[in-house]
């Protein structure tokens, strides 16, 4: 996060040299940053041969300005996810919501039509478990 394109291009060197050293065999998911929605970022990852571009939006829109970082909101996750599936049209993209922490079903049901307006294939969810 702390360099001029939040780690993009190391990001994806190191995707290109495992596709490279793998004869392209080997299938790569790269769960990635928004990189403060520079989307010159996102497109460098996108188009760097990985298989899977994930980013999480965490939870839904209501709650994110309380459940996530104040720099990460929901709409620049959304339009990540957006331009790296425009960038690469056959890229898979995969995001994912932690459950549990004050979402209604209707809340969900949106944050499910929101990812695929933007063209992400898969999500995953998970339950957040407060610890003992």
């Amino acid at each position: 996060d702390d360099l001029p394109d939040g780690g993009s291009a190391h990001v994806a060197e190191t995707i290109a040299a495992i596709k490279r050293h793998t004869d392209n065999k080997m299938l790569v998911e790269c769960l990635s940053g928004d990189y403060a929605g520079k989307l010159a970022s996102v497109e460098e990852v996108a188009r760097s041969g990985l298989d899977v571009y994930a980013h999480n939006i965490e939870t839904v829109e209501r709650l994110t300005p309380t459940v996530r970082d104040r720099r990460a909101t929901y709409r620049q996750s959304l339009a990540s996810l957006e331009h790296a599936r425009a960038t690469v049209p056959d890229l898979v993209t995969k995001s994912s919501i932690m459950l549990g922490v004050g979402e209604n079903d209707a809340d969900i049901r949106q944050a499910m039509r929101d990812l695929r307006a933007a063209g992400v294939e898969c999500l995953t969810l998970g339950q957040y478990l407060q610890p003992d």
